[in-house]
């Protein structure tokens, strides 16, 4: 199939329910160049979460992204992609994020807060710094599914989202990143990131995924979107 904006080759898949997913050449997340799938895609799918819980039991960020691969493949296609592994929470690592938002200085591996899905915190958190101060940035929050596909591929289910600034937050009083409402830009962006540094096989949409189409998080940001779910597959073999 080709089109102005890029060539793609299609080839039917492993996946049985899926028509076909295609091997991109370059990277697009328009509507012209997209496969879509089912919920059938992994066994995980099925019963998915759509968001995210916080600490306090509340609706966190919508769930928009998925990834089918092994741990390492997920962490090399995310280097190669050049989003940088968040650094865990501790009281050095909170006292260096804080000191870098006054002073503007950038913190590539900044922590994040921890979300929950399937009753446990992230299992990965990963970021792409914008500008010098890390109260803007991109980033994306996985956990790994237990169920496994044909191949033994766990499922990375993530929430990605923008964070555009540090405020307190309505609901919890403490000092917060604020997410930018349009979640899609960001599940479109690491689509498109991943896809050009050429460590997927293709992805393809699980439309209808959110069937509520606004809504807001744990720290009171709104948040809208298209409902979809966007499932990358690695390979790392090429």
């Amino acid at each position: 199939m080709t089109s102005s904006a890029s060539r793609t080759t299609c080839v039917r898949g492993w996946l049985a329910t899926v028509a076909a997913i295609c091997v991109l050449t370059v990277a697009p997340a328009s509507r012209a160049q997209e496969s879509t799938g089912t919920v059938a895609g992994h066994p995980a799918l099925s019963q998915a979460p759509r968001h995210a819980i916080t600490k306090q039991g509340l609706q966190g960020d919508p769930v928009n992204i998925a990834f089918i691969g092994s741990e390492e493949k997920l962490h090399r296609a995310l280097a190669a992609a050049r989003w940088y592994a968040a650094d865990p929470i501790t009281l050095k690592s909170s006292l260096r994020i804080a000191a870098d938002v006054v002073l503007k200085k950038p913190y590539e591996h900044a922590p994040v807060s921890d979300l929950y899905l399937w009753g446990r915190r992230q299992d990965l958190a990963y970021e792409q710094p914008v500008g010098k101060s890390p109260k803007q940035r991109h980033h994306v929050r996985f956990w790994r599914s237990t169920e496994v596909d044909e191949n033994r591929e766990p499922l990375w289910l993530g929430a990605a989202t923008f964070d555009q600034r540090v405020e307190l937050s309505r609901t919890t009083g403490g000092v917060t990143h604020k997410i930018a409402p349009e979640v899609d830009r960001e599940r479109n962006k690491l689509v498109s990131d991943t896809a050009r540094s050429g460590v997927l096989d293709g992805y393809y949409w699980v439309d209808r995924f959110h069937l509520q189409r606004e809504g807001y998080n744990g720290g009171g940001d709104r948040y809208v979107t298209d409902g979809r779910l966007a499932v990358g597959v690695i390979s790392l073999a090429r």
